[in-house]
C-alpha cells in the first residue's frame, strides 16, 4: 500500500526548497549542485523530489529549451506557518499556549529572548 502524501515538507523536500528559495529559478541539475556539502543527492533523486513538490503545490516548472526550470510557488514564511500549524495540531491539541509552554520548559532562553517574547505578548494583547 502506498504511503499517503504529506501536506507538509519532508526533510529531503525542505532541503530542495531551501535551494529554490535562495536560487530560483533553477534546473534540477542546478538544485543538485547547490545542495550543501555532505547532502549530495543523485540527479534522479532531485528530479523525483521536485516532481513530488510540484504535485504538492510547492513548486512549478516551465520548459526552457530542453530543461525544466523550477521555482517555488510558496514563500518560506508560508511553509513555516504550515509546519507550525501541523505541529500544533499533531502534538499540542491545536493549542499555541501548550506549544509555547513546552518551549519555555524545555529550552533555555536568555534575558533578551525573554524580553522580546514579553514585548510580543504585550503587543498581541
Amino acid at each position: 500500500m502506498a504511503r499517503p502524501k504529506s501536506a507538509t515538507l519532508t526533510d529531503a523536500e525542505l532541503r530542495l526548497m531551501e535551494v529554490l528559495w535562495e536560487r530560483a529559478p533553477s534546473t534540477a541539475g542546478e538544485v543538485a549542485e547547490s545542495l550543501p556539502k555532505g547532502m549530495t543527492l543523485a540527479y534522479s533523486s532531485v528530479l523525483t523530489t521536485l516532481r513530488i513538490l510540484e504535485q504538492k503545490g510547492y513548486v512549478r516548472h516551465e520548459k526552457r529549451g530542453r530543461a525544466f526550470v523550477y521555482a517555488p510557488l510558496i514563500e518560506r514564511r508560508d511553509a513555516q506557518r504550515s509546519a507550525v500549524r501541523h505541529l500544533l495540531n499533531r502534538f499540542f491539541e491545536n493549542s499555541p499556549e501548550l506549544l509555547v509552554l513546552n518551549v519555555l520548559e524545555d529550552e533555555r532562553l536568555n534575558a533578551e529572548e525573554l524580553r522580546k517574547l514579553r514585548r510580543m505578548i504585550e503587543e498581541a494583547e
